[in-house]
C-alpha cells in the first residue's frame, strides 16, 4: 500500500514521538485501530448531562429554574477559564489581556440577555411554592462568582463600602470578614449571619482567603495598572475593564433584581428570599458601589454608579 508523503510525514513524527517517550508506536497505533469512531453525545456526556436536574417538587416549571441556574454556573466555569489564562500568563500582553476580557464579557453579555428566562419564563405562583422547597439554598451560594471577582480586582474592591477605608492596610483574612456580599445575608434586626452564609462560609471561606492571597499581584487591576504604568493600557483594554465592570456590578445585579421584584416583590412586604438573603439592598448597585476598577471612571460616573443603567433594565417590571 502506497502512503502519500503527508501522511509518511505523519508516521515519522509520532515514531519521533513515541521514542523520546520511550513508548512503542505500534501499541499505540493497535489501540487507534481498534478504538470506535467518537460521537457527539459521548464526547460532551450528553446523558450524564440531561439526568442533572433533579426537582424536588411536581411544579413543571422547577425543571426551568434548575436548568437555567445549571447554565449560569457553566457560564462561569468559562469565565473562570478565562480568569485562569489571564492571571497565569508568563508573559501577559495587552493583545492577550483584550481578546481574554473580551471572552468574559461576551459570556456575561450572553448571561444577562438570557436572563428573561428567569424573570419571565416561569408562572409566578408556581415559582412561589416550589421555592419553599429549596431552603436554604439561594443563587448567592454561587462560589465560582465570587472566584469571577477575586481575580477581577483588587481584594479590598470587594470590602462593604462602609469599611474600605478603614481595611486598605488589613490583611486578606481580615478583609474578608466584611466582603460585601456577607452583608446581603445577615439579618438585619439581629446581625447574626444566615444559614445561607454559615453554609457558604463553611464551603469556601479557605479557598477564596487562599485565591484572594494568590490573586494579590495578578488580579486584573493590579495587572491593569502595571500596564498603565508602562504607559501600554490601550483605549481598547480601557474599555474592556469599563465593560466587565458594568457587566458583572452593574447588569448582573440588576437582572436579579428585576426578577426578584418580579417573583418577590408583594404589598405590603417584600417576600423574604429562599437563602433569607436582603436582596432589597444586596442586589441594587447604587448600594453597594461595587467597582472593580476605580480609577477608570470619573469621579461623576462613581457617583451616579448603576442609575444610568436601571431605569433601562428594570423597564416593564
Amino acid at each position: 500500500m502506497h502512503f502519500s508523503p503527508e501522511i509518511e510525514d505523519r508516521l515519522n513524527q509520532l515514531q519521533e514521538k513515541y521514542e523520546a517517550m520511550g513508548q512503542d508506536m505500534n501499541s499505540y497505533l493497535d489501540g487507534l485501530l481498534y478504538a470506535d469512531f467518537l460521537t457527539y453525545w459521548d464526547y460532551i456526556h450528553l446523558d450524564t448531562l440531561l439526568s442533572l436536574q433533579s426537582p424536588k417538587t411536581p411544579f413543571p416549571d422547577e425543571e426551568i429554574f434548575i436548568i437555567y441556574h445549571q447554565i449560569t454556573e457553566l457560564y462561569f466555569k468559562l469565565a473562570l477559564h478565562e480568569c485562569k489564562q489571564i492571571a497565569e500568563a508568563s508573559q501577559l500582553t495587552v493583545e492577550f489581556f483584550i481578546a481574554r476580557l473580551k471572552r468574559i464579557n461576551r459570556y456575561f453579555g450572553a448571561l444577562t440577555h438570557s436572563f428573561g428566562i428567569m424573570v419571565d419564563g416561569m408562572e409566578k405562583e408556581q415559582f412561589l411554592k416550589f421555592r419553599m422547597s429549596l431552603l436554604p439554598a439561594s443563587g448567592f451560594q454561587s462560589g465560582q462568582y465570587r472566584m469571577i471577582e477575586i481575580y477581577a480586582t483588587d481584594f479590598i474592591n470587594l470590602v462593604a463600602k462602609d469599611k474600605r477605608e478603614e481595611l486598605q492596610q488589613a490583611t486578606i483574612d481580615e478583609q474578608f470578614e466584611y466582603l460585601y456580599w456577607k452583608f446581603g445575608a445577615t439579618e438585619l434586626s439581629t446581625g447574626k449571619k444566615t444559614l445561607t452564609l454559615k453554609q457558604f462560609e463553611k464551603k469556601y471561606s479557605k479557598t477564596f482567603i487562599e485565591l484572594g492571597k494568590a490573586a494579590v499581584t495578578h488580579n486584573f487591576n493590579t495587572l491593569a495598572k502595571q500596564f498603565e504604568a508602562a504607559s501600554e493600557l490601550t483605549p481598547e483594554l480601557r474599555n474592556e475593564l469599563r465593560q466587565l465592570d458594568i457587566n458583572v456590578n452593574v447588569n448582573w445585579p440588576l437582572s436579579h433584581y428585576k426578577s426578584a421584584v418580579r417573583y418577590l416583590n408583594r404589598e405590603p412586604e417584600d417576600i423574604k428570599a429562599t437563602g433569607g438573603t436582603n436582596w432589597q439592598k444586596y442586589l441594587p448597585p447604587r448600594f453597594q458601589k461595587r467597582i472593580f476598577y476605580p480609577w477608570v471612571w470619573t469621579d461623576e460616573e462613581k457617583d451616579n454608579w448603576g442609575k444610568a443603567w436601571v431605569d433601562d433594565v428594570l423597564s416593564g417590571v
